[in-house]
């Protein structure tokens, strides 16, 4: 059988080929040692997003977990991430389950484990976890009915969606969204948003709100490639304010400007701050990924705050939110999490923060962004993700670690920072970074510089000299 690990974020696999119902058990069983292990009377709060295959997995996992006597917290319809790590935290359950691969493509499918704090399960945990996954499967599990589950109260059904939408509705002024005379866009991308959106803002405009597992195709990553259809839509209507997107499990976020142009995570994570921080007070420490950019250091000085820098993975800032006070935790992939909510991604808990920022500054976007650039100076961010061999992949990050690069072309390297990939300083404060995913087979290189020509110069140079190395 397959050995089963957990990635960077969770155990993540092709459906069919390795993520399969005999696959997914194993790990459940795995799951439920641990947690007979650790707890007396274990309960488990589990869910599934919109892809392929989500409510069959699901009820593999209840059958598993309630053979074994630990009692199950389920919603009969499809989830976000967020959501079950409320619920989580809300029930004071031993663990939280969502069957999801969060971004990526439409093929994949997987399984993300939840701490009871309502965040991540710790690295530590989950590699226990793993070392009490079978080799086989021998729990009879496909014979155990979910109806005698319940009328044994092992099996409890509950809406997460209204726990949450209560929950946004006691943290958030609605009214202020709603009587700002702004014009805001959601887009779904397919994913686990696109119903509590529609419930929360029936009144805005709303994309690609359907169930489809496949995503027609597209992996749902708020990134600006994946993203074209919405940004001509805002470009062509007008009169959007702001639109705000999340990925398929809708912990991670992207946003449009009024002309349309792509916010990245670095903006948003810089905007949240400010926000968090010199109009509501808010005090804390900033914990962000080694790939994400070096002006949060800027802001974060000019407002008195520290900084702390992780390995990719939010578990690694998870660690800091339950253990520390934390005002915010940041990554590039669009991950952020910040003080007052659970320890958790969740795109669209940091869309309606930007959103009552928005409404309560009487600010545009862009406005806040420019006096974000009056602190950190205006820079502009982009990635590439290549798809290459494994072969090159392993010659490339062998370069890396030897040394190979203290130049890219015209780009003099001052600096390496190796916490996680190899991150290289540049004059200008210009940087790119060399870092092999933890959840898909390719090579992602990031970039930074003054302007978004700069950035794709710097990316292309880059890419060119790795690939031909």
């Amino acid at each position: 059988m397959t050995k089963i690990k957990f990635g960077t974020d969770g155990w993540r696999a092709i459906i069919a080929d390795d993520f399969t119902v005999e696959n997914v058990a194993r790990v459940t069983e795995g799951v439920a040692k641990w947690l007979l292990k650790h707890f007396t009377k274990p309960s488990v709060v589990v869910g599934y997003d919109c892809r392929f295959g989500g409510k069959l997995f699901t009820e593999t996992i209840a059958k598993v977990l309630v053979h074994h006597h630990i009692k199950v917290i389920m919603d009969k319809q499809f989830v976000s991430t967020p959501m079950i790590s409320l619920a989580t935290l809300k029930n004071n359950a031993s663990l939280g389950i969502i069957i999801t691969a969060s971004h990526n493509p439409p093929e994949y499918n997987g399984y993300k484990l939840k701490g009871k704090y309502g965040g991540p399960l710790l690295p530590e945990k989950i590699e226990e976890v793993e070392a009490l996954i079978p080799d086989t499967i021998k729990t009879d599990y496909k014979y155990t009915s979910l109806k005698n589950a319940e009328d044994k109260g092992l099996l409890v059904y509950q809406n997460f969606e209204d726990l949450y939408y209560n929950h946004v509705t006691q943290h958030f002024d609605l009214n202020a969204i709603k009587n700002s005379g702004l014009k805001f866009a959601y887009d779904s991308m397919y994913g686990a948003g696109q119903n509590i959106m529609y419930r929360l803002f029936p009144y805005i405009v709303h994309l690609h709100k359907q169930y489809n597992p496949s995503f027609y195709g597209q992996a749902p990553e708020p990134i600006l490639r994946n993203l074209q259809e919405f940004q001509k839509f805002i470009q062509k209507h007008g009169h959007i304010n702001c639109g705000l997107c999340t990925d398929g499990d809708a912990d991670r976020i992207g946003l449009f400007d009024s002309k349309g142009n792509f916010v990245d995570s670095h903006h948003i994570i810089l905007l949240l701050i400010k926000y968090l921080a010199e109009v509501k007070k808010y005090k804390g420490k900033i914990v962000t990924a080694t790939s994400t950019t070096p002006r949060v250091h800027k802001l974060a000085k000019h407002l008195g705050l520290e900084v702390i820098t992780v390995p990719i993975g939010f578990k690694h800032i998870a660690k800091y939110m339950i253990t520390d006070d934390v005002l915010l935790g940041g990554e590039e992939s669009g991950g952020i999490a910040i003080k007052g909510h659970i320890p958790e991604r969740d795109g669209i808990w940091m869309g309606l923060t930007i959103w009552e920022y928005m409404a309560k500054s009487q600010k545009t976007l862009e406005e806040l962004i420019q006096d974000v650039y009056k602190i950190t100076g205006k820079f502009a961010y982009y990635r590439y993700d290549l798809h290459i061999d494994e072969d090159l992949k392993q010659r490339i990050i062998s370069n890396c670690k030897a040394g190979k690069y203290t130049s890219f072309g015209k780009y003099k390297v001052v600096a390496v920072d190796t916490l996680d990939g190899y991150k290289y300083y540049l004059n200008n404060e210009q940087w790119v970074m060399l870092r092999a995913s933890g959840t898909e087979p390719l090579l992602r290189i990031y970039g930074e510089s003054d302007t978004h020509q700069h950035v794709i110069e710097l990316l292309d140079t880059v890419k060119e000299i790795v690939l031909n190395a």
